[in-house]
């Protein structure tokens, strides 16, 4: 069983179809990296997945659970997705640790001992656990990005969406969440990543969807879509993007 699976999506924003009729899958464990020009529908895809949007027709089951069936408990199929944004979305007047209890305790209903050993063990998991005790205000951007990403991971979560969770970052930070996004693959979490890292795409995606216009163009490898695209607009966003010689590697 596929762990995410999108058949015929359609969402519009009054006249502007943003997806028009998207089919992709995504198997456990499996990473899968979306590529496109800003505009293409990439970040309103993901937030369809968790159902920050409500999609206008189409079709997405997660691990077995038709989340767009009307009688779907919402609350209950976004416990199961885990999200990353381009900004960090701390809680900036809550501790670090506590912007990691807080959803577990309420949501989750875990006691406080059980959601704070959970917290110190994702903080500890993505380099941070150092700055437990302190306010968000006083981490660096990647450090903050590393702390959403473990509070997402505090949710037990089946499938993580990170939207490009590097572009708010200054250059220098961006290496530190990458590393932290390919230790998550290397154990197997099954991601669907909205990103302009190129070299990251190419390095730990399975399978790269590029999208434009709202539909999803080419899809495959890397080693296809990245090295060897077929269709132009991909290879003419790739030219944009990637030095030539690196594509070729």
């Amino acid at each position: 069983m596929s762990a995410v699976q999108i058949i015929d999506l359609h969402k519009s924003f009054g006249d502007l179809e943003v997806l028009r009729g998207i089919d992709a899958t995504v198997e456990s464990g499996e990473v899968v990296c979306v590529i496109g020009p800003s505009g293409s529908g990439k970040s309103t895809l993901l937030r369809c997945v968790n159902l920050l949007e409500q999609p206008n027709s189409g079709t997405i089951v997660v691990n077995g659970a038709e989340i767009t069936d009307p009688d779907c408990d919402i609350n209950a199929a976004r416990r199961r997705v885990g999200m990353v944004f381009q900004q960090f979305n701390l809680f900036q007047h809550l501790t670090v640790l506590d912007n990691l209890t807080i959803a577990q305790r309420k949501v989750l209903k875990r006691d406080k001992a059980d959601a704070e050993r959970t917290a110190m063990e994702n903080l500890e998991k993505v380099g941070v656990a150092d700055k437990a005790r302190v306010y968000p205000a006083t981490l660096s951007g990647g450090q903050q990005q590393r702390v959403a990403i473990a509070r997402a991971l505090s949710m037990g979560p089946e499938v993580m969406l990170f939207d490009e969770p590097t572009s708010a970052l200054d250059p220098e930070l961006v290496g530190e969440v990458l590393g932290v996004m390919r230790q998550l693959a290397t154990e197997g979490m099954t991601m669907l990543v909205v990103t302009h890292e190129m070299q990251f795409a190419r390095e730990v995606a399975d399978k790269v969807l590029f999208m434009d216009g709202g539909v999803v163009v080419e899809q495959g490898p890397p080693s296809q879509v990245i090295a060897a695209p077929r269709h132009e607009r991909t290879k003419t966003f790739l030219a944009r993007v990637l030095d030539p010689i690196n594509r070729s590697e």
